[in-house]
Protein backbone atom coordinates (compact mmCIF):
# COMPACT_ATOMS: atom_id res chain seq x y z
CA UNK A 1 0.00 0.00 0.00
CA UNK A 2 1.67 3.32 -1.01
CA UNK A 3 1.31 6.61 1.14
CA UNK A 4 -1.51 8.23 -1.10
CA UNK A 5 -3.59 4.72 -0.42
CA UNK A 6 -2.65 4.54 3.78
CA UNK A 7 -4.62 7.71 4.04
CA UNK A 8 -7.07 6.97 1.60
CA UNK A 9 -7.72 3.80 4.06
CA UNK A 10 -8.50 6.38 6.71
CA UNK A 11 -6.61 4.27 9.76
CA UNK A 12 -8.21 6.31 12.05
CA UNK A 13 -11.84 4.62 12.22
CA UNK A 14 -10.89 1.98 13.60
CA UNK A 15 -10.62 4.45 16.77
CA UNK A 16 -13.99 5.62 16.18
CA UNK A 17 -16.37 5.32 18.99
CA UNK A 18 -18.86 2.62 18.17
CA UNK A 19 -21.64 5.26 18.02
CA UNK A 20 -19.59 7.57 15.62
CA UNK A 21 -20.21 6.78 11.97
CA UNK A 22 -17.30 7.64 9.29
CA UNK A 23 -20.07 10.73 7.44
CA UNK A 24 -23.05 11.70 8.49
CA UNK A 25 -25.14 13.66 6.11
CA UNK A 26 -25.32 17.35 6.02
CA UNK A 27 -28.54 19.32 6.21
CA UNK A 28 -28.92 21.39 3.09
CA UNK A 29 -30.24 24.49 5.04
CA UNK A 30 -29.15 27.60 6.04
CA UNK A 31 -27.97 28.72 9.43
CA UNK A 32 -31.29 30.37 10.34
CA UNK A 33 -33.01 27.49 9.15
CA UNK A 34 -31.35 25.72 11.76
CA UNK A 35 -31.49 28.02 14.86
CA UNK A 36 -34.91 28.51 13.98
CA UNK A 37 -35.92 24.25 14.18
CA UNK A 38 -33.85 24.61 17.19
CA UNK A 39 -35.82 27.79 18.93
CA UNK A 40 -38.56 26.26 17.97
CA UNK A 41 -38.06 22.96 19.70
CA UNK A 42 -36.39 24.58 22.63
CA UNK A 43 -38.66 27.71 22.92
CA UNK A 44 -38.79 27.84 26.66
CA UNK A 45 -35.17 26.60 27.39
CA UNK A 46 -32.56 28.82 28.66
CA UNK A 47 -30.74 29.37 25.68
CA UNK A 48 -28.25 32.49 27.37
CA UNK A 49 -27.07 33.19 31.02
CA UNK A 50 -25.36 36.28 30.98
CA UNK A 51 -24.19 37.54 34.80
CA UNK A 52 -27.16 35.90 36.21
CA UNK A 53 -30.03 37.73 33.33
CA UNK A 54 -31.36 34.25 32.15
CA UNK A 55 -32.88 34.31 28.00
CA UNK A 56 -34.62 31.50 26.87
CA UNK A 57 -34.73 30.34 23.25
CA UNK A 58 -37.98 32.18 22.39
CA UNK A 59 -36.95 35.38 23.68
CA UNK A 60 -33.35 35.06 21.58
CA UNK A 61 -35.51 33.94 18.49
CA UNK A 62 -37.69 37.73 18.91
CA UNK A 63 -34.87 39.52 19.54
CA UNK A 64 -33.12 38.22 16.22
CA UNK A 65 -36.10 38.84 14.44
CA UNK A 66 -36.43 42.11 15.72
CA UNK A 67 -33.12 43.27 14.73
CA UNK A 68 -33.35 41.30 11.65
CA UNK A 69 -36.13 43.75 10.94
CA UNK A 70 -34.14 46.64 11.44
CA UNK A 71 -31.18 46.17 9.85
CA UNK A 72 -33.33 45.41 6.55
CA UNK A 73 -35.25 48.99 7.37
CA UNK A 74 -31.83 50.81 7.42
CA UNK A 75 -31.83 49.31 3.81
CA UNK A 76 -29.25 46.17 4.43
CA UNK A 77 -29.95 43.80 1.67
CA UNK A 78 -28.67 40.46 0.83
CA UNK A 79 -25.04 40.19 -0.04
CA UNK A 80 -24.17 43.57 2.35
CA UNK A 81 -21.20 43.29 5.04
CA UNK A 82 -21.93 44.00 8.54
CA UNK A 83 -19.01 44.79 10.98
CA UNK A 84 -19.52 43.26 14.41
CA UNK A 85 -17.13 45.29 16.82
CA UNK A 86 -18.01 43.61 19.73
CA UNK A 87 -17.17 41.84 23.24
CA UNK A 88 -18.89 38.83 24.12
CA UNK A 89 -22.84 39.62 24.86
CA UNK A 90 -25.77 38.33 24.06
CA UNK A 91 -26.15 41.73 21.36
CA UNK A 92 -23.34 40.02 19.63
CA UNK A 93 -25.66 36.65 18.92
CA UNK A 94 -28.25 38.50 18.14
CA UNK A 95 -26.48 40.65 15.08
CA UNK A 96 -24.72 37.24 14.50
CA UNK A 97 -27.90 35.45 13.45
CA UNK A 98 -30.16 38.42 12.52
CA UNK A 99 -27.52 39.88 9.62
CA UNK A 100 -27.84 35.92 8.28
CA UNK A 101 -31.76 36.29 8.77
CA UNK A 102 -31.69 38.70 5.88
CA UNK A 103 -29.02 37.38 3.76
CA UNK A 104 -26.32 39.64 4.96
CA UNK A 105 -22.97 38.34 5.97
CA UNK A 106 -21.08 39.38 8.87
CA UNK A 107 -17.52 39.95 9.62
CA UNK A 108 -16.33 39.95 13.12
CA UNK A 109 -13.51 42.74 14.45
CA UNK A 110 -11.00 42.10 17.32
CA UNK A 111 -11.75 44.57 20.67
CA UNK A 112 -7.70 45.06 20.55
CA UNK A 113 -8.27 46.32 17.25
CA UNK A 114 -6.34 49.90 16.53
CA UNK A 115 -8.04 51.89 14.46
CA UNK A 116 -5.24 51.01 11.77
CA UNK A 117 -6.31 47.79 12.20
CA UNK A 118 -9.77 48.44 11.80
CA UNK A 119 -9.37 50.93 8.74
CA UNK A 120 -8.32 47.54 6.95
CA UNK A 121 -10.75 45.16 8.21
CA UNK A 122 -13.77 47.62 7.07
CA UNK A 123 -12.14 48.68 3.86
CA UNK A 124 -11.25 45.14 2.81
CA UNK A 125 -14.39 43.56 3.78
CA UNK A 126 -16.79 46.21 1.94
CA UNK A 127 -18.70 46.29 5.29
CA UNK A 128 -21.28 49.36 5.41
CA UNK A 129 -22.37 48.93 8.76
CA UNK A 130 -20.79 48.38 11.62
CA UNK A 131 -22.75 47.33 14.75
CA UNK A 132 -20.15 48.26 17.87
CA UNK A 133 -19.42 48.31 21.84
CA UNK A 134 -20.01 51.97 22.39
CA UNK A 135 -17.02 51.74 25.13
CA UNK A 136 -14.81 51.33 21.25
CA UNK A 137 -16.24 53.39 19.39
CA UNK A 138 -13.64 55.81 19.15
CA UNK A 139 -11.11 52.91 17.66
CA UNK A 140 -13.77 53.13 15.09
CA UNK A 141 -14.13 57.29 14.81
CA UNK A 142 -10.41 57.09 14.32
CA UNK A 143 -10.68 54.80 11.41
CA UNK A 144 -11.99 57.77 9.21
CA UNK A 145 -14.44 55.87 7.10
CA UNK A 146 -17.72 56.67 6.41
CA UNK A 147 -19.98 54.18 7.22
CA UNK A 148 -23.42 54.31 6.13
CA UNK A 149 -24.97 52.83 9.87
CA UNK A 150 -23.04 52.75 12.88
CA UNK A 151 -25.17 50.82 16.21
CA UNK A 152 -23.98 51.33 19.54
CA UNK A 153 -24.63 49.24 22.17
CA UNK A 154 -23.54 48.67 26.07
CA UNK A 155 -22.44 45.76 27.53
CA UNK A 156 -25.23 46.92 30.40
CA UNK A 157 -27.81 46.52 28.47
CA UNK A 158 -28.96 43.01 29.59
CA UNK A 159 -27.10 42.74 32.48
CA UNK A 160 -29.67 41.61 35.64
CA UNK A 161 -30.46 44.90 37.44
CA UNK A 162 -28.18 44.47 40.83
CA UNK A 163 -25.27 43.40 38.28
CA UNK A 164 -25.88 46.65 36.52
CA UNK A 165 -25.00 48.89 39.27
CA UNK A 166 -21.80 47.36 39.38
CA UNK A 167 -21.36 47.95 35.69
CA UNK A 168 -17.63 48.13 34.40
CA UNK A 169 -16.80 45.34 36.81
CA UNK A 170 -17.84 42.48 33.97
CA UNK A 171 -15.69 44.49 32.01
CA UNK A 172 -11.93 43.83 32.97
CA UNK A 173 -9.48 46.72 33.44
CA UNK A 174 -8.73 46.41 29.72
CA UNK A 175 -12.00 47.99 28.83
CA UNK A 176 -13.26 49.40 32.11
CA UNK A 177 -11.39 52.69 31.50
CA UNK A 178 -12.48 53.40 28.27
CA UNK A 179 -15.06 56.36 27.79
CA UNK A 180 -18.46 56.18 25.71
CA UNK A 181 -19.87 59.36 23.40
CA UNK A 182 -21.88 61.78 24.86
CA UNK A 183 -25.24 62.33 24.22
CA UNK A 184 -24.66 65.25 22.15
CA UNK A 185 -21.76 63.35 19.82
CA UNK A 186 -24.17 60.38 19.33
CA UNK A 187 -26.78 63.42 18.27
CA UNK A 188 -23.90 64.90 15.99
CA UNK A 189 -22.41 61.63 14.29
CA UNK A 190 -25.36 60.56 13.68
CA UNK A 191 -25.15 57.39 15.83
CA UNK A 192 -28.11 54.66 16.11
CA UNK A 193 -28.71 52.91 18.69
CA UNK A 194 -29.52 49.18 19.71
CA UNK A 195 -32.14 48.82 21.89
CA UNK A 196 -34.25 51.60 20.32
CA UNK A 197 -33.99 49.58 17.18
CA UNK A 198 -35.03 46.53 18.95
CA UNK A 199 -37.64 48.27 20.44
CA UNK A 200 -39.27 50.31 17.05
CA UNK A 201 -39.09 47.13 14.88
CA UNK A 202 -42.04 44.32 15.24
CA UNK A 203 -40.57 40.16 14.74
CA UNK A 204 -40.97 40.18 11.39
CA UNK A 205 -38.36 40.67 9.16
CA UNK A 206 -38.38 39.90 5.42
CA UNK A 207 -38.41 36.23 4.27
CA UNK A 208 -34.90 36.18 2.14
CA UNK A 209 -33.91 32.94 -0.18
CA UNK A 210 -30.66 31.88 1.14
CA UNK A 211 -28.57 29.24 -0.88
CA UNK A 212 -26.52 27.36 1.95
CA UNK A 213 -23.50 26.22 -0.46
CA UNK A 214 -23.37 29.84 -2.34
CA UNK A 215 -24.04 32.34 -0.23
CA UNK A 216 -21.57 33.79 2.32
CA UNK A 217 -22.12 33.84 6.28
CA UNK A 218 -18.85 35.02 7.43
CA UNK A 219 -15.50 36.50 6.72
CA UNK A 220 -13.38 35.59 9.65
CA UNK A 221 -9.76 37.25 9.52
CA UNK A 222 -7.19 35.30 9.86
CA UNK A 223 -3.91 36.75 11.81
CA UNK A 224 -1.70 36.38 8.24
CA UNK A 225 1.74 35.70 8.61
CA UNK A 226 3.07 39.09 7.88
CA UNK A 227 1.46 42.03 6.90
CA UNK A 228 -2.38 42.20 7.13
CA UNK A 229 -5.13 39.79 7.52
CA UNK A 230 -6.92 38.18 5.07
CA UNK A 231 -10.34 36.81 5.53
CA UNK A 232 -11.59 33.11 4.90
CA UNK A 233 -14.91 33.10 2.89
CA UNK A 234 -17.14 30.75 5.08
CA UNK A 235 -20.86 30.03 3.55
CA UNK A 236 -23.54 29.25 5.37
CA UNK A 237 -22.84 24.97 4.45
CA UNK A 238 -19.39 25.40 5.69
CA UNK A 239 -21.15 26.74 9.47
CA UNK A 240 -24.15 24.03 9.11
CA UNK A 241 -21.59 21.01 7.93
CA UNK A 242 -19.15 21.91 10.64
CA UNK A 243 -21.93 21.38 13.64
CA UNK A 244 -23.29 18.02 11.90
CA UNK A 245 -19.58 16.89 12.06
CA UNK A 246 -19.00 17.74 15.43
CA UNK A 247 -22.61 16.36 16.91
CA UNK A 248 -21.83 12.97 15.23
CA UNK A 249 -18.12 13.06 16.18
CA UNK A 250 -18.99 13.67 20.06
CA UNK A 251 -22.44 11.72 20.62
CA UNK A 252 -21.92 11.84 24.43
CA UNK A 253 -23.43 15.25 24.02
CA UNK A 254 -27.55 14.94 24.34
CA UNK A 255 -29.16 17.84 22.10
CA UNK A 256 -31.03 20.05 24.77
CA UNK A 257 -29.64 19.46 27.85
CA UNK A 258 -25.87 20.66 28.08
CA UNK A 259 -24.59 23.88 29.71
CA UNK A 260 -21.68 25.27 28.30
CA UNK A 261 -18.88 27.83 29.43
CA UNK A 262 -18.38 30.59 27.05
CA UNK A 263 -15.69 32.75 27.53
CA UNK A 264 -13.73 32.39 24.20
CA UNK A 265 -14.23 35.46 22.21
CA UNK A 266 -16.50 35.07 19.45
CA UNK A 267 -14.91 37.28 17.14
CA UNK A 268 -12.33 34.27 16.75
CA UNK A 269 -13.66 30.96 14.62
CA UNK A 270 -13.04 29.03 18.35
CA UNK A 271 -15.30 31.43 20.33
CA UNK A 272 -17.69 31.48 17.52
CA UNK A 273 -17.98 28.20 15.36
CA UNK A 274 -16.97 25.71 18.58
CA UNK A 275 -18.60 27.28 21.16
CA UNK A 276 -20.96 29.64 20.28
CA UNK A 277 -22.57 28.21 16.99
CA UNK A 278 -22.33 24.56 18.41
CA UNK A 279 -24.61 25.28 21.51
CA UNK A 280 -27.27 27.14 19.82
CA UNK A 281 -27.45 24.73 17.42
CA UNK A 282 -28.06 22.22 19.53
CA UNK A 283 -30.43 23.83 21.80
CA UNK A 284 -27.61 23.65 24.72
CA UNK A 285 -27.50 26.50 27.89
CA UNK A 286 -24.67 29.00 27.26
CA UNK A 287 -23.28 30.62 30.50
CA UNK A 288 -21.71 33.65 28.81
CA UNK A 289 -18.84 35.92 30.19
CA UNK A 290 -17.74 39.48 28.48
CA UNK A 291 -14.03 38.49 29.81
CA UNK A 292 -12.49 35.90 31.19
CA UNK A 293 -12.44 36.42 34.46
CA UNK A 294 -11.30 33.18 36.48
CA UNK A 295 -13.39 33.66 39.64
CA UNK A 296 -16.46 34.38 38.01
CA UNK A 297 -16.17 30.61 35.55
CA UNK A 298 -14.86 28.72 38.21
CA UNK A 299 -18.46 29.73 40.02
CA UNK A 300 -20.34 29.28 37.10
CA UNK A 301 -18.90 25.97 36.31
CA UNK A 302 -20.11 24.56 39.67
CA UNK A 303 -23.33 26.83 40.17
CA UNK A 304 -24.43 26.04 36.42
CA UNK A 305 -23.55 22.14 36.76
CA UNK A 306 -21.28 22.88 33.11
CA UNK A 307 -21.00 19.91 31.21
CA UNK A 308 -18.59 21.39 28.98
CA UNK A 309 -15.69 23.91 28.63
CA UNK A 310 -13.33 24.95 25.94
CA UNK A 311 -9.90 26.60 27.18
CA UNK A 312 -6.75 27.79 25.18
CA UNK A 313 -3.34 26.30 26.58
CA UNK A 314 -2.42 29.94 28.67
CA UNK A 315 -5.62 29.70 30.85
CA UNK A 316 -4.78 25.76 31.64
CA UNK A 317 -1.35 26.90 32.51
CA UNK A 318 -2.64 29.09 34.82
CA UNK A 319 -5.57 27.11 36.26
CA UNK A 320 -3.34 24.21 37.08
CA UNK A 321 -1.44 26.73 39.78
CA UNK A 322 -4.49 28.56 40.66
CA UNK A 323 -5.65 28.12 44.61
CA UNK A 324 -9.31 28.01 43.60
CA UNK A 325 -9.14 25.72 40.93
CA UNK A 326 -10.10 22.72 43.52
CA UNK A 327 -12.84 24.08 44.02
CA UNK A 328 -14.69 22.52 40.89
CA UNK A 329 -15.21 18.75 40.49
CA UNK A 330 -13.76 18.85 37.15
CA UNK A 331 -14.24 15.12 37.05
CA UNK A 332 -17.62 16.20 36.37
CA UNK A 333 -17.97 18.00 32.98
CA UNK A 334 -17.99 15.20 30.12
CA UNK A 335 -15.43 17.33 28.28
CA UNK A 336 -12.26 19.97 29.02
CA UNK A 337 -11.25 20.38 25.54
CA UNK A 338 -8.03 22.93 24.01
CA UNK A 339 -7.44 24.41 21.00
CA UNK A 340 -5.89 27.35 19.51
CA UNK A 341 -2.29 26.01 20.25
CA UNK A 342 -0.34 23.51 21.11
CA UNK A 343 -1.24 22.73 24.95
CA UNK A 344 2.55 21.80 26.74
CA UNK A 345 3.43 18.40 28.00
CA UNK A 346 4.28 20.27 31.19
CA UNK A 347 0.89 21.75 31.42
CA UNK A 348 -1.13 17.95 30.56
CA UNK A 349 0.56 16.44 33.12
CA UNK A 350 0.29 18.87 35.91
CA UNK A 351 -3.30 19.31 35.51
CA UNK A 352 -3.94 15.80 35.43
CA UNK A 353 -2.11 15.33 38.88
CA UNK A 354 -3.75 18.57 40.41
CA UNK A 355 -7.54 17.85 38.89
CA UNK A 356 -7.84 14.11 38.20
CA UNK A 357 -9.18 14.98 34.59
CA UNK A 358 -7.79 15.09 31.38
CA UNK A 359 -7.34 17.90 28.98
CA UNK A 360 -8.09 16.54 25.30
CA UNK A 361 -6.76 18.24 22.37
CA UNK A 362 -7.98 19.16 19.14
CA UNK A 363 -7.15 21.25 16.15
CA UNK A 364 -8.83 23.51 13.89
CA UNK A 365 -8.29 26.90 11.98
CA UNK A 366 -10.14 29.68 10.46
CA UNK A 367 -10.33 27.89 7.27
CA UNK A 368 -11.82 24.63 8.11
CA UNK A 369 -14.82 27.28 10.10
CA UNK A 370 -12.92 26.20 13.22
CA UNK A 371 -12.57 22.43 13.60
CA UNK A 372 -11.07 19.43 11.50
CA UNK A 373 -9.42 16.87 14.10
CA UNK A 374 -10.40 15.85 17.80
CA UNK A 375 -9.72 13.15 20.34
CA UNK A 376 -12.41 10.23 20.13
CA UNK A 377 -13.88 10.45 23.79
CA UNK A 378 -13.11 7.24 24.28
CA UNK A 379 -9.20 7.14 23.56
CA UNK A 380 -7.58 9.97 23.66
CA UNK A 381 -3.67 10.24 22.77
CA UNK A 382 -1.56 12.34 25.13
CA UNK A 383 0.61 14.47 22.38
CA UNK A 384 -2.03 14.31 19.84
CA UNK A 385 -4.55 16.56 18.57
CA UNK A 386 -6.20 13.62 17.70
CA UNK A 387 -8.07 12.25 14.40
CA UNK A 388 -10.13 14.13 11.48
CA UNK A 389 -13.54 14.17 12.51
CA UNK A 390 -16.50 12.91 10.15
CA UNK A 391 -16.55 13.41 6.38
CA UNK A 392 -13.10 15.12 6.80
CA UNK A 393 -9.65 13.53 4.75
CA UNK A 394 -6.13 13.94 6.03
CA UNK A 395 -2.96 13.45 4.56
CA UNK A 396 1.00 15.15 4.68
CA UNK A 397 2.59 16.04 1.69
CA UNK A 398 6.02 16.86 1.17
CA UNK A 399 6.69 20.58 1.89
CA UNK A 400 6.77 21.23 -2.10
CA UNK A 401 4.54 19.91 -4.54
CA UNK A 402 1.81 17.44 -3.49
CA UNK A 403 3.55 13.75 -2.82
CA UNK A 404 2.19 12.07 -0.13
CA UNK A 405 4.27 11.04 2.52
CA UNK A 406 4.41 7.24 4.72
CA UNK A 407 2.97 7.08 8.04
CA UNK A 408 5.49 8.69 10.64
CA UNK A 409 7.15 11.06 8.21
CA UNK A 410 6.67 14.97 8.55
CA UNK A 411 5.38 17.11 6.11
CA UNK A 412 2.80 19.69 5.52
CA UNK A 413 -0.61 18.70 6.48
CA UNK A 414 -3.82 19.15 3.96
CA UNK A 415 -7.41 18.76 4.57
CA UNK A 416 -10.47 17.75 2.68
CA UNK A 417 -14.54 18.22 3.66
CA UNK A 418 -17.76 19.88 3.30
CA UNK A 419 -16.43 22.85 6.60
CA UNK A 420 -13.50 24.28 4.57
CA UNK A 421 -13.68 27.40 3.35
CA UNK A 422 -14.40 28.80 -0.33
CA UNK A 423 -11.56 30.77 -1.10
CA UNK A 424 -9.63 33.41 0.52
CA UNK A 425 -11.58 36.87 0.26
CA UNK A 426 -9.90 38.93 -3.05
CA UNK A 427 -6.89 37.37 -2.68
CA UNK A 428 -6.84 35.17 -6.01
CA UNK A 429 -3.00 34.28 -5.42
CA UNK A 430 -3.10 32.94 -2.24
CA UNK A 431 -6.34 31.25 -3.25
CA UNK A 432 -4.57 29.10 -5.46
CA UNK A 433 -1.39 28.68 -3.11
CA UNK A 434 -3.71 27.19 -0.63
CA UNK A 435 -6.87 25.27 -1.95
CA UNK A 436 -4.92 22.99 -4.32
CA UNK A 437 -6.86 20.15 -6.77
CA UNK A 438 -5.34 16.53 -6.36
CA UNK A 439 -7.10 14.13 -8.48
CA UNK A 440 -10.31 16.26 -8.44
CA UNK A 441 -10.87 16.65 -5.21
CA UNK A 442 -10.24 20.10 -3.63
CA UNK A 443 -7.43 20.17 -0.67
CA UNK A 444 -6.62 22.99 1.64
CA UNK A 445 -2.69 22.87 2.17
CA UNK A 446 -2.48 23.82 6.22
CA UNK A 447 0.72 25.37 6.58
CA UNK A 448 1.49 23.45 9.57
CA UNK A 449 4.06 20.51 10.09
CA UNK A 450 2.72 17.46 11.00
CA UNK A 451 3.24 13.77 10.99
CA UNK A 452 0.17 10.84 11.52
CA UNK A 453 1.46 7.72 13.40
CA UNK A 454 0.24 4.28 12.30
CA UNK A 455 -2.61 4.10 14.04
CA UNK A 456 -3.92 7.66 12.25
CA UNK A 457 -3.30 10.26 14.70
CA UNK A 458 -2.10 13.48 14.05
CA UNK A 459 0.75 15.25 15.38
CA UNK A 460 1.84 18.43 15.50
CA UNK A 461 5.45 19.85 15.12
CA UNK A 462 5.19 23.50 13.91
CA UNK A 463 4.04 25.93 11.48
CA UNK A 464 5.60 25.90 8.34
CA UNK A 465 6.64 29.59 8.77
CA UNK A 466 8.04 29.10 12.23
CA UNK A 467 10.34 26.33 10.83
CA UNK A 468 14.29 27.69 11.58
CA UNK A 469 16.48 26.81 9.46
CA UNK A 470 20.34 27.19 11.06
CA UNK A 471 23.29 25.59 8.83
CA UNK A 472 20.92 23.56 6.96
CA UNK A 473 19.09 21.72 9.86
CA UNK A 474 15.57 22.09 10.16
CA UNK A 475 14.62 23.20 13.70
CA UNK A 476 10.84 23.27 15.34
CA UNK A 477 10.55 26.03 17.20
CA UNK A 478 8.08 24.34 19.30
CA UNK A 479 10.80 21.64 19.69
CA UNK A 480 13.17 24.11 21.67
CA UNK A 481 9.93 25.56 23.63
CA UNK A 482 9.00 22.59 25.11
CA UNK A 483 12.71 21.78 26.74
CA UNK A 484 12.55 25.75 27.92
CA UNK A 485 9.36 25.13 29.80
CA UNK A 486 11.04 21.85 31.26
CA UNK A 487 13.20 24.40 33.56
CA UNK A 488 12.01 25.69 36.76
CA UNK A 489 12.14 29.41 36.69
CA UNK A 490 10.95 29.86 33.17
CA UNK A 491 7.51 31.10 32.91
CA UNK A 492 6.62 31.51 29.53
CA UNK A 493 9.33 31.36 26.04
CA UNK A 494 8.72 32.28 22.43
CA UNK A 495 11.60 30.75 19.91
CA UNK A 496 12.25 32.32 16.52
CA UNK A 497 14.65 32.58 13.83
CA UNK A 498 16.48 35.32 13.11
CA UNK A 499 18.50 35.75 9.74
CA UNK A 500 21.70 35.74 9.64
CA UNK A 501 24.27 35.44 6.57
CA UNK A 502 26.39 32.82 7.66
CA UNK A 503 24.36 30.39 9.12
CA UNK A 504 20.41 31.09 7.61
CA UNK A 505 18.68 32.33 10.97
CA UNK A 506 20.23 32.77 14.83
CA UNK A 507 17.80 30.68 17.02
CA UNK A 508 16.47 33.30 19.49
CA UNK A 509 14.85 32.69 22.68
CA UNK A 510 12.58 35.30 24.48
CA UNK A 511 11.99 34.24 27.82
CA UNK A 512 9.68 35.28 30.65
CA UNK A 513 11.38 34.32 34.17
CA UNK A 514 9.35 33.16 37.26
CA UNK A 515 9.52 36.62 39.27
CA UNK A 516 11.68 35.07 42.30
CA UNK A 517 13.80 34.06 39.53
CA UNK A 518 14.49 37.21 37.76
CA UNK A 519 18.33 38.85 38.07
CA UNK A 520 19.53 35.52 39.37
CA UNK A 521 18.88 33.32 36.27
CA UNK A 522 21.83 34.03 33.75
CA UNK A 523 21.19 33.75 29.60
CA UNK A 524 24.51 31.56 30.00
CA UNK A 525 22.53 29.31 32.51
CA UNK A 526 19.31 28.97 29.83
CA UNK A 527 21.79 28.22 27.09
CA UNK A 528 23.96 25.54 29.38
CA UNK A 529 20.26 24.18 30.16
CA UNK A 530 19.31 23.39 26.78
CA UNK A 531 22.80 21.73 25.90
CA UNK A 532 21.75 19.54 28.00
CA UNK A 533 18.62 18.61 26.29
CA UNK A 534 18.74 19.76 22.82
CA UNK A 535 20.45 18.32 20.09
CA UNK A 536 23.93 21.23 19.58
CA UNK A 537 22.25 22.35 16.09
CA UNK A 538 19.11 23.38 18.54
CA UNK A 539 20.18 25.55 20.88
CA UNK A 540 19.45 29.44 21.02
CA UNK A 541 22.47 31.19 20.93
CA UNK A 542 20.32 34.58 21.46
CA UNK A 543 18.59 34.57 25.24
CA UNK A 544 16.48 37.76 25.83
CA UNK A 545 14.89 37.87 29.04
CA UNK A 546 11.06 39.52 28.86
CA UNK A 547 8.58 41.24 31.75
CA UNK A 548 5.87 39.38 29.37
CA UNK A 549 6.11 38.46 25.76
CA UNK A 550 3.41 39.54 23.37
CA UNK A 551 0.38 37.42 22.60
CA UNK A 552 -2.22 36.40 19.98
CA UNK A 553 -6.07 37.75 20.18
CA UNK A 554 -6.90 34.36 21.70
CA UNK A 555 -3.91 34.06 24.41
CA UNK A 556 -0.75 32.08 22.47
CA UNK A 557 2.69 33.65 22.19
CA UNK A 558 2.92 35.53 18.89
CA UNK A 559 5.90 34.78 17.37
CA UNK A 560 5.45 37.00 14.20
CA UNK A 561 5.46 40.09 16.44
CA UNK A 562 8.50 38.69 17.80
CA UNK A 563 9.98 37.44 14.52
CA UNK A 564 9.28 41.27 13.16
CA UNK A 565 11.21 42.38 16.17
CA UNK A 566 14.16 40.08 15.56
CA UNK A 567 14.33 41.21 12.00
CA UNK A 568 14.13 44.68 13.00
CA UNK A 569 17.75 44.19 15.40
Amino acid sequence: MDAKEVYAAKPWLKYYPEDVPETVEIPAISVPELFEQVAGKYGDKTALIFYGKKISYAKLKELIDRFAAALAGLGIKKGDTIALYLLNCPQYIIAYFAAFRIGAKITPISPVYTSHEIRHQIKDSDATTIVCQDILYDNVESAGIAMKNVILTSIHEYLPVLRRLLGKSTLGKDYSKLQVPTPEHRKRAGLLEFQELIKKYPPHPPEVKIEPTRDIAVLPYTGGTTGLPKAAVITHANLVALQAQAKAFWPLFEEGKEVVIAFLPFFHIYGQAVVMFASLSQGFTMVLFTTPDIDDILSAIERYRASAINGVPTMFEYLKEYEKTDRVNWGRLKMISCGADTLHESTIEAWKKRTRSQIVEGYGMTETTGLSHGNPYTRPKRGSFGIPIPNMKAAIVEFEGTRFLPSGEVGEMILNGPNIMQAYWKREEETRDSLIDIDGEKWLRTGDIVSMDEEGYFHFFDRKRDLIKYKGYSVFARHVEEVLFQHPQIKAAGVVGVPDPKVGSLIKAYVVLESEARGKVSEEEIICFCKENLAHYKVPSIIEFRGELPKTDVGKVSRRELREEGEEC
